[in-house]
Order: structure tokens, then sequence, then C-alpha cells
């Protein structure tokens, strides 16, 4: 639901992108481009550096939805140091033995009855 321009950094929301024809643009002139990595696009520095550092100093580690064969995310499960490593997917992973829980299932139905017994 985010978008922003490539030019001047702007973020425009979901409702202007369904508004424009063709591919979106900016006031500016610039193209405006979903705010998410793309296949093959850099990711930001400052962002991993973060995302390290939470999982670095984390006691959980929830991992959702991925095969972690996807690098260099798939490579972010290795800094973690805490107690407890939760898998969640509906294959198998090469990290399925080193984790505490694991279920081969959507994350959307593990959630969902985890929150029922919340």
């Amino acid at each position: 639901l985010r978008n922003y321009c490539l030019e001047c950094g702007k973020f425009h929301d979901a409702q202007f992108i369904l508004d424009s024809i063709g591919v979106p643009t900016c006031e500016c002139g610039g193209t405006i481009k979903p705010d998410v990595v793309l296949y093959e696009e850099p990711l930001d520095e400052e962002v991993i550096d973060n995302a390290l550092e939470k999982i670095v100093n984390a006691k959980v580690l929830i991992v959702a939805g991925t095969s972690l064969t996807v690098q260099p995310a798939a490579s972010f499960v290795s800094y973690f140091r805490g107690n407890y490593l939760i898998i969640i997917n509906k294959e198998s992973t090469s990290l399925d033995k080193y984790a505490t829980l694991v279920f081969h299932e959507s994350v959307g139905d593990v959630l969902d009855e985890a929150l029922k017994d919340m």
C-alpha cells in the first residue's frame, strides 16, 4: 500500500496508483514504485543493519513463510543467539532441525490458532 517516487522520494497511497493510467508517475515526473524490494534489487544497508541488530538481541525469533533459500535474507537467521527459534512454513527448511518449534502449515492458520489461545 506504500509507493514512492524514484526521483524525489515522495510517498503515494494506493488510491493514487489505482487512479493512474499506465506506469504511475509523480508530479515531479519520476516513476513511482511499490515500497518493497523487488527481485534482484539491492537491500538498503541501514535496514539490514537494523534487522541484524534486532535478530542478535532477540530472545525469540519467528521465521514465517519462507523456504530460507533466497540470500542474503536466508542467512540472517544465523545471527540469532536467543533461546527459541520458531519456523512456520508449509514446506520443510534447512533450519528445521535447529528450531525449537516447527509448523509445516500456512502462516495464517498457525497465527489464527495462536491468537485463539491468547
